[in-house]
């Protein structure tokens, strides 16, 4: 834990009681604060008030008291209107702040110049947060990983010389952590999404923006316009003692981090191109497969470069990668068909990446749509034999689909996969893949990706078993 003693004998405001909430609780409490607690949820305030924590109806409270109101990411700060606390904050004068903020106060206060490592993007943060922390591992580093990917970051242990900490963001908890200064920033690609959250994409990717205008070491993608122009805006600023350095999976850079066919570039700004050095190579590697998986290692070999590991080091961290849960997760295999858990794709960008992966796709989609829906896949429909629809996007995923390829309207999770279990394993393919790829939100039907996807191992192993069954009794 990370006892957050900036807030020592001072009062708290706490709202939303979920994971996140409950630690930042924890960490306040540990370091000498008074918290009242709050969340509009009887679960969430029956849970705070069984770990000993004082549960106040902020809807009732004098809000004059408190020094600042601690908010969770998952709470609306602005869009589609700010939450009625934001509201009292604002009207109290009192700051609005979230766990980020209170770690980035933390680290000033004992340790400034800890190394620490903040990621954001669209898509692939969890991935290039993981990779990032498994090379820095393998090497010896004390890593403590975390944020918006598994541990919250005040669950961590605390800033200190020696320590890195390498932390996804959001671009929710981004807007809660106004002195976000981290040593190394990055920026993977930015494309549509939380628009009911962030109001337009212009406001999107000026949140973004945020995480890298005052790294000291901004990496930054040219692969998109949205992401190129905050680099070019970050370069031209010049601020003293930053810099900004431009990565790229597509093309050649003549300075930066790139990737060339299948190895990890890096070429300083003052060198010849002969004299790009190789940081890592990606062939053969099932845990990095595919162009997206490109972008993520290009940016992962870039942060450990910074952190003073030579290329022999990063490229072993690579090789040993063992990959991210949900994402282009293998979790099974019957014959000739492989079983793809995909849960963390949750917007039609992210399903692209995996439906670039392969062929002969027996593709499970579906749960709470977001804008635009799958549209912009259907250049990719040739790869599909058949969809599989489940949740509330069926009807309108199935308008997308009539006519342009095969689909069945299956409801659940578990029907679909029985359902393409059956059919990929009848094809004639040389090797099917039974894919789940939702691009769509889990939340009609599951907590969050994880449950989909643990629900999709769990069905898998049982397909296996069942097989398994039938096999010794045919023997």
């Amino acid at each position: 834990m990370t006892p957050v003693s900036t807030f020592s004998g001072r009062r708290v405001a706490l709202f939303g009681l979920g994971g996140s909430g409950l630690a930042t609780a924890r960490a306040l409490h540990a370091g000498g604060a008074q918290v009242a607690a709050w969340d509009d949820s009887e679960a969430g305030r029956r849970e705070a008030r069984a770990r000993g924590f004082d549960v106040v109806d902020l809807d009732d409270a004098d809000w004059t008291q408190f020094d600042a109101l601690v908010l969770s990411p998952g709470v609306p700060l602005t869009h589609p209107a700010p939450h009625w606390a934001v509201e009292r904050a604002r009207a109290a004068g009192i700051e609005v702040i979230g766990d980020i903020e209170l770690f980035c106060r933390e680290r000033q206060t004992l340790a400034g110049g800890a190394l620490f490592i903040a990621i954001t993007g669209t898509n692939g943060k969890s991935t290039t947060t993981a990779l990032i922390a498994h090379i820095l591992r393998q090497a010896g580093w004390d890593v403590q990983l975390g944020g918006n990917i598994g541990t919250p970051i005040l669950d961590l242990a605390p800033p200190s010389e020696g320590r890195i900490h390498v932390i996804e963001c959001s671009s929710f908890q981004i807007d809660l952590a106004p002195s976000l200064a981290p040593t190394i920033g990055v920026l993977i690609n930015l494309t549509p999404d939380h628009l009911d959250r962030h109001g337009t994409m212009e406001s999107y990717a000026a949140v973004k923006e945020r995480l890298v205008e005052r790294a000291e070491i901004a990496l930054v993608s040219v692969d998109d316009p949205w992401c190129h122009a905050i680099g070019a805006r970050l370069a031209a600023a010049e601020r003293p003692g930053q810099q900004v350095i431009p990565v790229s999976a597509k093309r050649r850079l003549d300075w930066g981090y790139f990737i060339d066919g299948s190895l990890v570039m890096s070429k300083g700004y003052d060198l010849a191109p002969t004299e790009a050095e190789a940081l890592g190579d990606l062939a053969g590697l099932d845990t990095l497969r595919g162009a997206h998986n490109a972008q993520n290692a290009a940016f992962a070999c870039a942060a450990a470069w910074h952190c003073g590991l030579d290329g022999e080091r990063i490229a072993a961290g690579l090789r040993t990668f063992p990959g991210l849960p949900h994402r282009l997760e293998e979790v099974g295999r019957r014959g000739r068909v492989r079983f793809i858990n995909d849960s963390k794709a949750t917007n039609a960008d992210a399903a692209e990446k995996a439906l670039l992966c392969f062929d002969d796709i027996y593709w499970i989609i579906g749960g709470r749509a977001k804008a635009g829906g799958i549209e912009p896949l259907r250049p990719h429909f040739f790869r599909i034999r058949k969809a599989y629809l489940i949740g509330e996007a069926t009807e309108d995923f199935g308008r997308t689909l009539e006519g342009a390829l095969p689909f069945e309207r299956c409801g659940t999770l578990d029907a679909a996969l029985a359902r393409a279990a059956r059919d990929a394993g009848a094809s004639e393919a040389h090797e099917a893949v039974v894919l789940l790829s939702p691009a769509c939100a889990s939340y009609d039907q599951f907590a969050n990706f994880e449950a989909r996807g643990n629900a999709f191992r769990d069905l898998v192993s049982g397909l296996s078993a069942v097989a398994a069954s039938l096999t010794g009794e045919q023997q």
